[in-house]
C-alpha cells in the first residue's frame, strides 16, 4: 500500500474522531418497542421452543446475547491492540504504517471502552471466555507471524461489521446499540481496508500452502469469536427450563443464521487471495456451515 494512501486513512482519524462520549446518546432510555437484537440475531428465532417463550423471556435472551456480542469485540479488540503493540516496536516510529497502527491502537483502545459502556447500559454481567479461549489467545499473540494474525483480526473485524450493520439499519433496536454499532463500523472500515492492503504484500506472491494456510487461520479466528455469543448460562439467567438442552439447539440454530448472515465478505476476502481449495473449502463448511459457491 502506497504511503499516500496510509497517510489519508491517518488524517481522517485524526481531523474526523468519532467520541463514543459525545457521538453515542448514552442518556437514551429504551423504550418498550424497542428490542436488544435483530430478530435473526436471537439464537432461539425459528426453534420451535420461540413460541412457547414468553415476550420477557426473549426480551432477556436478547439482552444477554447483545451483552456478549459487545463484550467478545472488547475482548477480541483487546487481542488486536495488544498484537500490534507487538509488531510497532519492529517498525520505523516515522513510517506511514506505524502512524496508522497508532491511530488504531487508540480507536481500538477508545471501542473497547465503548462496549464496556454499552454492556453497563444494560445491566449486564458478561460471561467470560474459556480457559480454552485464554491458552489460544496468549498463544497467537505472542508467536504467530504478522501476516497470520493479521488474518486473524481481519476476520473478526469482518464479522463485528456484518453483525454491527444489520443492528444499526434495524429501526427496532435500542437507539443507544444502533449508534454503537454505527461508530464501529464506520471506523472498522478503515481498518478492514488498511488490513487488506496490508495483506497484499503476503498473499500476492504466497503459494498454495500459504494461502491454506491463512484461510484456515481466518476460520479458525471466526468460529474462536462464535463461540463467545450463545453461552448456557443466558438460558439459565433467563429462566428457561432444561436450559442445557435448549443451549444446545441454540447454538446449532445460531451458527446455521450467521453462516447465512455474516459470512459472505469473510468468504468474498477469501476468494480474492485464492484461499480457497478442496481441503479448505470442505473445512470452512465443516467448522462454519459456509456457503461457499
Amino acid at each position: 500500500m502506497d504511503n499516500a494512501t496510509i497517510e489519508r486513512l491517518t488524517r481522517i482519524s485524526i481531523e474526523k474522531p468519532l467520541l463514543p462520549e459525545t457521538y453515542i446518546p448514552w442518556n437514551n432510555r429504551r423504550t418498550e418497542e424497542e428490542r436488544f437484537l435483530p430478530a435473526n440475531f436471537i439464537s432461539v428465532a425459528g426453534l420451535p421452543i420461540y413460541k412457547d417463550l414468553s415476550d420477557e423471556q426473549i426480551l432477556e435472551i436478547e439482552r444477554h446475547e447483545a451483552v456478549q456480542f459487545m463484550y467478545s469485540y472488547a475482548w477480541s479488540e483487546a487481542l488486536g491492540v495488544k498484537f500490534l503493540s507487538r509488531e510497532i516496536v519492529k517498525l520505523n516510529a516515522g513510517s506511514a504504517e506505524t502512524k496508522f497502527m497508532y491511530r488504531e491502537i487508540i480507536e481500538e483502545t477508545r471501542h473497547m471502552e465503548m462496549f464496556g459502556r454499552g454492556i453497563e447500559s444494560l445491566n449486564g454481567k458478561p460471561i467470560l471466555p474459556s480457559g480454552q479461549h485464554f491458552f489460544w489467545s496468549k498463544i497467537s499473540c505472542k508467536y504467530l507471524p504478522n501476516s497470520w494474525m493479521f488474518m486473524a483480526m481481519i476476520a473478526g473485524e469482518f464479522v463485528s461489521d456484518a453483525v454491527g450493520r444489520a443492528v444499526q439499519k434495524d429501526e427496532k433496536v435500542y437507539s443507544v446499540l444502533r449508534k454503537i454499532a454505527e461508530l464501529h463500523q464506520v471506523e472498522e472500515g478503515r481498518h478492514i481496508y488498511f488490513a487488506k492492503k496490508y495483506l497484499e504484500d503476503y498473499t500476492q506472491n504466497a503459494g498454495a500452502v500459504k494461502r491454506s494456510i491463512y484461510s484456515i487461520i481466518m476460520a479458525l479466528h471466526i468460529h474462536f469469536m462464535i463461540t463467545m455469543y450463545v453461552k448456557k448460562e443466558v438460558f439459565e439467567r433467563a429462566g428457561i427450563t432444561n436450559p442445557k438442552k435448549i443451549y444446545k439447539s441454540a447454538r446449532k440454530n445460531y451458527r446455521i443464521n450467521f453462516s447465512h448472515n455474516c459470512l459472505k465478505t469473510a468468504v468474498e476476502f477469501v476468494k480474492e487471495f485464492n484461499g480457497f481449495n478442496r481441503f479448505t473449502k470442505s473445512f470452512w463448511k465443516w467448522l462454519l456451515n459456509a456457503e461457499i459457491h
